[in-house]
């Protein structure tokens, strides 16, 4: 009579649970990496953002002001106003790229000189280490826009603060607004855009 080998089924319990347990393991990471539930939570955020003033023009009907001679002998150019409140420099709408988002974007000064980036009425999907860029590379419709952020020189003004409602980022005074003519919602995890808004 050929004897029964009682170690097989201890084998392969034991490849089971080791199989199971690196199952498991994969799966924890893979969430943690993932962060599937953020796309279940919504994050409304409510910053109080300024309201632009228009700059003031010069009254047809106001007399000339006589600017003070300079050294030359010559009259000087009066500057003009400052404006009395802040204004807007630029502006734009959002577009889709990998996650479906709309609102508008405005780029707005004080009359202290900081500027200010307000994202208005937004509406995207929440994800892992979403960031707001200031990007050199042009809005581009389609797939190949949701990669094309990366590909040029940028100003990341911190992650994003929620993925709806209105915000308000402070863009550093060496930020050329001639160069970075791009607002881009950038997932530094997973390299990719999530929409963007071109600045004019």
């Amino acid at each position: 009579m050929q004897k029964r080998d009682a170690s097989t089924p201890r084998r392969s319990r034991r490849i089971w649970i080791i199989g199971g347990t690196l199952a498991l393991a994969a799966g924890v990471i893979a969430a943690l990496v993932f962060q599937p539930w953020l796309a279940l939570i919504d994050v409304r955020v409510d910053d109080e953002i300024p309201v632009a003033v228009a700059t003031p023009a010069p009254s047809p009907t106001a007399e000339p002001q006589i600017s003070a001679p300079s050294e030359d002998g010559a009259p000087e150019a009066s500057a003009p106003p400052a404006p009395a409140g802040p204004v807007d420099l630029l502006s734009g709408t959002f577009i889709s790229h990998e996650h479906a988002t709309s609102g508008t974007v405005r780029v707005i000064e004080n009359p202290d000189g900081s500027r200010y980036l307000a994202i208005e009425d937004l509406a995207t999907t929440n994800g892992p280490d979403v960031h707001v860029w200031l990007s050199a590379g042009p809005v581009v419709e389609g797939f190949d826009g949701w990669f094309t952020a990366a590909q040029h020189p940028f100003v990341d003004l911190g992650q994003i603060k929620g993925n709806l409602g209105d915000q308000l980022y402070e863009i550093p005074d060496d930020v050329d607004l001639d160069r970075f003519r791009t607002v881009d919602l950038w997932c530094v995890q997973f390299s990719v855009s999530f929409g963007a808004a071109a600045l004019g």
